[in-house]
């Protein structure tokens, strides 16, 4: 099983990863780059003079940048596809039903769990904006993460209010304390460009991983079905 488990999940998430990191080039990076001209000052918000002529407002592209963006991309997506698709095989043994379809719920799942539920409060952030310490953000940052995906499991796998209701609970209880927060909000940053990248991160986020549960339980499915296969007798 953990070899048709490891294959799967490189393969989904090697897809995943790079049509992710093809969106992100496209949609996030000009946004990202645009941001750091503020940061470093070549940009100024409120009527400030530009240093940058306005063509190359969204800064200059890097291929040696790009090019590690794709491959890290594809491996991050590697290890959430190696997280995802042994979650896929345990909910197949106690009955549920694995497939190309169902692998696009499992996606958004994991998008919910991954990012959704922490940028709830945490929200994605562009260079140069006032932060909390990163330790304590990032504690936070897991502990909503594990409370979401517990969350969700419940749910889908519980029966009765005896597990939906701690899932509420665990959903709401990160928030309810609330996340690391700096003392004054801050930064160079106009609030437009903070407020774009915020969605495009997390429109970009939820339709890589739609594709990675969608590539995910097919790879599954296809492993599943072969080895069915191969042990029926001649």
């Amino acid at each position: 099983m953990f070899t048709r488990i490891l294959t799967s999940a490189l393969f989904a998430g090697a897809a995943a990863g790079l049509i992710a990191a093809l969106l992100q080039l496209v949609f996030v990076q000009p946004v990202l780059l645009h941001a750091e001209l503020y940061e470093g000052g070549e940009l100024v918000h409120f009527g400030g003079d530009s240093t940058v002529p306005a063509e190359q407002d969204l800064g200059g592209l890097s291929p040696v940048r790009d090019g590690l963006s794709i491959v890290f991309t594809m491996m991050i997506y590697s290890g959430y596809a190696l997280i995802l698709v042994p979650l896929m095989a345990l909910a197949q043994e106690r009955g549920a039903r694995i497939g190309a379809r169902t692998g696009l719920i499992w996606g958004l799942c994991g998008f919910i769990v991954v990012h959704f539920a922490p940028g709830f409060t945490l929200a994605p952030e562009v260079p140069g904006v006032a932060a909390a310490d990163v330790g304590l953000r990032q504690v936070w940052w897991f502990a909503t993460v594990l409370a979401a995906a517990v969350a969700l499991w419940l749910v889908a796998f519980g029966r009765g209010w005896a597990a939906w209701g701690p899932a509420v609970v665990l959903l709401a209880a990160p928030h309810l304390v609330g996340a690391p927060e700096p003392e004054v909000f801050t930064g160079p940053v106009p609030t437009e460009i903070g407020a774009l990248f915020a969605a495009r991160a997390f429109g970009v986020g939820m339709a890589a991983w739609v594709m990675l549960g969608g590539f995910a339980g097919h790879f599954w499915a296809r492993e599943t079905a072969g080895r069915d296969a191969a042990a029926q007798p001649a």
